[in-house]
């Protein structure tokens, strides 16, 4: 009853008192129902869009920067930063130019940041891009250069790193060097901008066309202290088509589904199966043309390749691998190597991996795979397969009890009939047939079943012609 008791004089305080606790006094001062004028400007804050770029600039990579551009203006964002990491590109020197026209034209504030670690690049062509952008800057450990001869842009203009331009040219400078020389149009010291966050509140106050970037500003806290709060960041990409050809258009990609495409579709057609293989060689070959279009290759190199794939398939034909084989590697392992021309900042070569397993692949394909292939195919038993019992071929390597046997210019595999070892290069005989395996006997030596023989043409016929002799 106690308990009870209590329980309902604390219920009736709270609906007596609760009330008039919540309803303010007359005189009293309400609180304030806007928000601080220092949260309102943290709110008003334009975003800072960023788009990342990272691999060869193709024309994906140019048209997505143009369209970011665009896309940044319409919105109305504050600034659009470019997140780079690159070793050069494969576009013309012309889409160069109207990129870097495109940029110093535009009325937003375009920075560029090479980053996220410390192995990023900004090499070769793209690289000029810092001189017509608005706020540059790096990671610590990162490098720029082998700008190659510099683009023109705009009305006459030309890409100029001031007394750095040769020393950027044909060669490169780390970052505390890019920022001793002036190249950087941020200075943040030797910590430079390690994340896109820095590099956002880096740009706060930094006058850019026109407009003085706003980017950070100080909350008031109820304790009256006050915290920096940054603006928006909107982060931007390409779509995943655009990816996938972008993808597709690097060097070891493109190189890779070529040469699968093509043995894919090798594959099909000595095996005239359902078409599976056909259709993925065909896609594989599809995306590596393209990709291979993108890049900047030597004619030579594709026709050597092209060579190679028909060297290999004379070989798959018979099944056994024999001079062209032999051929084909050579000419594909030269080919691989030549493939794609040096750009500025980067040799293209083939990565040693890429190459290995672009090789090793193929040996293993057209010296094992695909010549067993052909023989398992075109040995399975059909009817009329018994004419083979009884005739004679010789042993290609020894057969003991297993080997290859070699019979009307074909390889098949064997195995000894009567557990009688036959050495390479020793004739044979054909006594029947188990799956894809010949079961085979010497010429000479071989305990023979003529109960078995009696069940052969050619043992019926030499029956006969010694029941003819006898009588």
């Amino acid at each position: 009853m106690r308990r009870l008791a209590i329980v309902l004089i604390t219920a009736a305080l709270a609906l007596v008192v609760g009330p008039a606790l919540a309803t303010p006094s007359a005189g009293a001062s309400t609180p304030p129902t806007e928000p601080p004028a220092s949260s309102q400007a943290a709110a008003d804050l334009k975003p800072v869009d960023v788009l990342q770029v990272s691999g060869l600039f193709d024309s994906v990579i140019v048209d997505a920067i143009n369209q970011a551009i665009h896309d940044s203006e319409a919105r109305g964002s504050q600034a659009l930063i470019l997140q780079m990491n690159t070793t050069g590109a494969v576009v013309s020197r012309a889409e160069m130019t109207y990129l870097l026209t495109n940029m110093s034209e535009s009325p937003l504030p375009i920075g560029i940041w090479v980053g996220p670690s410390a192995s990023a690049r900004a090499y070769g062509l793209p690289a000029q891009l810092f001189a017509v952008a608005d706020v540059t800057a790096m990671v610590p450990g990162s490098r720029i250069g082998h700008i190659g001869e510099p683009l023109p842009y705009g009305n006459g203009q030309v890409v100029d790193f001031g007394a750095s331009t040769d020393a950027l040219r044909h060669g490169s400078m780390s970052f505390k060097e890019a920022r001793a020389a002036g190249v950087l149009k941020l200075d943040t010291g030797d910590v430079g901008v390690p994340t896109v966050r820095n590099m956002v509140l880096a740009l706060d106050g930094v006058h850019a066309k026109g407009t003085t970037l706003d980017t950070v500003v100080d909350v008031l806290q109820d304790d009256g202290t006050t915290q920096a709060t940054s603006t928006l960041v909107r982060f931007t990409g390409i779509g995943l088509v655009n990816q996938l050809m972008h993808t597709v258009a690097s060097t070891a990609m493109a190189y890779l589904l070529f040469v699968i495409g093509v043995a894919l579709l090798i594959f099909e057609f000595f095996t005239a199966g359902v078409g599976i293989a056909g259709t993925v060689g065909a896609v594989c070959l599809i995306l590596g043309c393209y990709g291979l279009a993108e890049l900047p290759v030597r004619p030579f190199a594709i026709v050597l390749l092209g060579l190679a794939m028909v060297m290999f398939a004379v070989d798959v034909q018979v099944g056994v691998p024999r001079f062209w084989t032999g051929a084909g590697i050579v000419a594909f392992i030269v080919a691989s190597w030549f493939l794609y021309e040096p750009i500025p900042g980067n040799d293209m070569r083939l990565g040693w991996i890429t190459l290995i397993v672009g090789v090793v692949g193929v040996m293993l394909t057209y010296i094992v795979g695909m010549p067993s292939m052909v023989r398992t195919r075109f040995a399975t038993p059909t009817i009329g397969r018994e004419w083979m019992v009884g005739e004679e071929g010789r042993a290609a390597e020894a057969i003991d009890p297993d080997g290859i046997a070699v019979v009307g210019e074909a390889r098949w595999r064997a195995r000894t009939n009567r557990a009688t070892p036959i050495p390479a290069g020793s004739g044979l005989r054909v006594v029947a047939i188990d799956g894809v395996t010949l079961e085979v006997e010497p010429l000479e030596g071989a305990a023979r079943d003529y109960r078995e023989r009696r069940s052969t043409p050619h043992a019926r016929a030499d029956d006969a012609g010694q029941a003819e002799t006898q009588g």
